[in-house]
């Protein structure tokens, strides 16, 4: 199939599809005319992108998870460094949270402790 049936079949539109082929992340074969050819296993590993985007992983962590994938969910079997990878990305997503935790502290605590605006704001 060409990259326009895909993208009907999956919801994502041709540019994201080139852009998912430049990553890494899809690897349709070409005919001799330089068109993308899509097999019908390309629609599942569309939605497993999609899915792992969703989690919050980016495509380079993306591109090492892929051939651990099956289904459209997808489910992830034990490749090696698979473990690792997510652990890696789950403390990075965790230390991020904090960060913004703390900046919602600050901001809330602003928030509540501003005064009235001065003279010369309010002017």
């Amino acid at each position: 199939m060409r990259i326009g049936e895909l993208a009907r079949l999956t919801g994502v539109s041709a540019r994201l599809l080139r852009y998912y082929e430049e990553q890494g992340l899809l690897q349709p074969a070409r005919t001799p005319a330089g068109y993308r050819e899509y097999q019908e296993e390309d629609t599942v590993r569309v939605w497993q992108i999609r899915s792992l985007l969703a989690a919050g992983l980016p495509t380079r962590i993306i591109v090492e998870l892929l051939p651990c994938a099956t289904g459209p969910v997808p489910v992830l079997e034990a490749c090696p460094n698979l473990l690792a990878t997510l652990r890696g990305e789950l403390a990075d997503l965790d230390a991020r949270i904090d960060d913004l935790t703390r900046s919602r502290r600050a901001l809330s605590h602003y928030l509540a402790t501003a005064r009235a605006p001065c003279a010369e704001q309010a002017a």
